[in-house]
């Protein structure tokens, strides 16, 4: 059996319906956790620079709302995308919101954190914004820090879409 890539999983969008990450295939993706009540809140703006740079290109960028970080995205799906687009602007896909650690983590966020550990072989996902760069193979390239901006992701994106 060969092993999983990113096309054999599923989400809830923000507007509850299911999207099948397949349908993303041949593309770069960039998968980040986010809230809206962050110190990094404002990497939303970086996020979607990136997004209209890159996505005729082959970027996708796909946002997950997580609350598990300091209470910080405790809205409903349909008051965080409010926000984002209100706020920021966001266009690229909003997914709906999922946990990142834990026994209820989303099969998707399993994956990458296996696949791309943290500091020091950590699995965890230590906060909001932390990023998984995925290449057009569906293979986990790379995992970011939150306190990575997105703008600073630029060169790794342009690698990417251009392997």
């Amino acid at each position: 059996m060969s092993s999983p890539t990113i096309d054999d999983f599923q989400a809830l969008s923000i507007a509850g319906k299911s999207v099948a990450l397949s349908q993303f295939k041949g593309h770069v993706m960039l998968i980040v956790n986010t809230a809206s009540q962050c110190g990094f809140t404002p990497q939303f703006g970086g996020l979607e620079t990136l997004h209209k740079t890159y996505a005729a290109k082959g970027l996708v960028v796909l946002g997950f709302p997580c609350n598990q970080f300091g209470g910080q995205d405790p809205g409903s799906d349909d008051t965080i995308a409010e926000f984002c687009q209100v706020n920021y602007g966001v266009s690229f896909a909003m997914m709906g919101k999922v946990d990142v650690n834990g026994p209820d983590a989303h099969p998707l966020y399993k994956w990458l954190c296996a696949e791309a550990p943290g500091l020091l072989g950590s699995k965890a996902i230590k906060w909001n914004f932390t990023k998984f760069l995925v290449g057009k193979d569906g293979q986990v390239i790379r995992r970011y820090a939150p306190t990575d901006k997105p703008a600073d992701l630029a060169k790794d994106v342009e690698a990417a879409l251009a392997a």
